[in-house]
């Protein structure tokens, strides 16, 4: 399947990247959240289409574009999804006590409920596209390549006003068991995409006091 038409003309001659779309660009990185809660709204689905375009464009090892959609769409698949959710959630909470386990009982982990699209992501480790290149010391370099073009999913959207969720206290053998997909595919992601009702430029976790930012990753090892 190639890239749609649209998306290969933007790189039909070289871009001048000036001074205003950086600070736009530097605008849609600070922007960009993990979005729980949405508007039941619908979101058109040629808009979703000309996203997954886009996506086809991220970085990947060897250009093997080994991520895999699964459009998760069935009341029936989601409440399944919602299930896995809930029983690993239960989980996750019991690890905590005192006032921390109080605090993760009041968290928005999830908006499974009401966003309107949903997708499962997976990694096709058995992909032959891309001849093994820069995969054979690391073929965990596929599923990096996935988690890279999520993060340019995410920012597409963002910049298209759609609000993406990545659920992540899910079972991963559970998920894939239900989704019926091939058993080499490995789980990476759970998506929740719609419009966000509310606007923050700080994430959820920083507002309700359990984990600020910080500068732990902003260090340099110099060798």
């Amino acid at each position: 399947m190639s890239v749609d038409h649209d998306v290969a003309r933007l790189n039909a001659e070289p871009p001048v990247f000036d001074a205003v779309f950086q600070q736009k660009l530097a605008e849609l990185i600070a922007w960009r959240r993990d979005v729980r809660r949405f508007k039941p709204d619908p979101v058109d689905p040629a808009l979703v289409e000309h996203l997954l375009d886009l996506a086809q464009l991220s970085p990947s090892v060897g250009n093997s574009q080994p991520w895999r959609w699964v459009s998760v769409d069935s009341a029936p698949m989601r409440a399944r999804m919602r299930d896995n959710f809930v029983r690993c959630n239960e989980m996750a909470a019991s690890v905590y006590r005192g006032q921390r386990a109080a605090q993760y009982a009041q968290l928005k982990l999830e908006g499974m409920d009401v966003a309107p699209r949903q997708f499962a992501l997976f990694c096709d480790r058995a992909t032959p596209q891309g001849l093994g290149v820069g995969r054979q010391t690391m073929p965990e370099a596929l599923d990096y390549s996935v988690v890279t073009m999520i993060e340019t999913f995410w920012l597409a959207a963002r910049a298209l006003g759609l609000g993406v969720g990545w659920v992540s206290i899910l079972d991963p053998g559970s998920a894939t068991a239900d989704l019926d997909v091939p058993a080499d595919w490995k789980f990476i992601a759970y998506l929740c995409v719609g419009w966000p009702v509310e606007e923050h430029v700080d994430p959820e976790l920083v507002r309700l006091h359990w984990q600020d930012r910080t500068s732990v990753g902003r260090g340099v090892l110099y060798r």
